[in-house]
């Protein structure tokens, strides 16, 4: 081999290691780089909020991190950034969550109306209220021939469909209980005196055909006023709510007002 052959040889050489050293320094310079490595570890911790279905703790966070990573100042600067997105990174009882901008809740919120049932018993007290008003608590209760619980009149007042009419003029003062026009407007009805009547609620069926003899269903008393066995609340009553919550009841009117001939119940 000439000299010219051996020099031009050593010099590729020398080229060839110089640049496998320098990939390899090259290498080792990005699997250093510390901004490499924090924007990783963003990603990360991200991913975890995101992925989470309740809040996280600083010490789950540090279990998929690099051993020695600040994960507060990791959260903190996530946090930063998030602040004027549609989710923050918000702290729930010291641990973090992703959760939906307070200005954007008003945006989201979606209302929708509940719906019920009354109860068979409420059912029965309100027919009884509706045919027999003025009526109190205990004539209710001689009518379905078992005791109300007071949950079953209080959800009639807090709906709107029934009212404390005054007191009947006997020893105790008893409350004395009646309809509303929430009542009439919610059945349909102009007046109180357009509910079934004994023939109509046989001929759809929601009477027995054989009744006790005697049987008839009351005439409703028309009218706000008080009667003459009545005088007004004094106000040590317990006061319900002015304004029905703000839900219907699947109700069907004759349900309503038949319900007391079925078996009773509390």
């Amino acid at each position: 081999m000439s000299p010219r052959q051996m020099m031009i040889e050593a010099s590729e050489n020398e080229i060839d290691e110089n640049a496998a050293e320098f990939s390899a320094d090259s290498e080792a310079m990005v699997a250093r780089h510390p901004m490499a490595d924090r924007a990783e570890n963003l990603r990360i911790v991200e991913a975890m909020l995101f992925a989470a279905a309740e809040p996280l703790s600083v010490e789950a966070f540090a279990q998929f991190l690099p051993q020695g990573t600040d994960v507060a100042l990791l959260l903190a600067d996530l946090a930063e950034n998030y602040v004027h997105r549609g989710v923050n990174i918000t702290q729930v009882s010291g641990k973090y969550a992703l959760r939906t901008a307070p200005d954007m809740g008003a945006l989201l919120r979606r209302e929708k109306t509940e719906q019920k049932r009354l109860s068979k018993a409420a059912l029965e007290t309100l027919a009884i209220i509706a045919y027999h008003q003025p009526v109190t608590r205990a004539e209710i209760e001689d009518v379905r021939g078992v005791a109300i619980s007071k949950g079953t009149l209080d959800n009639l007042l807090e709906i709107g469909w029934a009212k404390m009419r005054g007191r009947r003029k006997t020893p105790g003062r008893p409350v004395t209980y009646g309809t509303t026009e929430a009542f009439l407007s919610h059945f349909g009805l102009n007046e109180l005196t357009d509910l079934p009547g004994l023939q109509e609620l046989k001929a759809a069926g929601l009477l027995d055909g054989n009744l006790p003899p005697g049987f008839d269903v009351p005439m409703p008393k028309l009218g706000d006023a008080l009667t003459a066995e009545e005088e007004p609340l004094d106000g040590t009553e317990e006061v319900a709510r002015e304004l029905p919550l703000e839900m219907h009841y699947e109700v069907d009117p004759a349900e309503a007002v038949t319900g007391a001939q079925e078996q009773p119940e509390n």
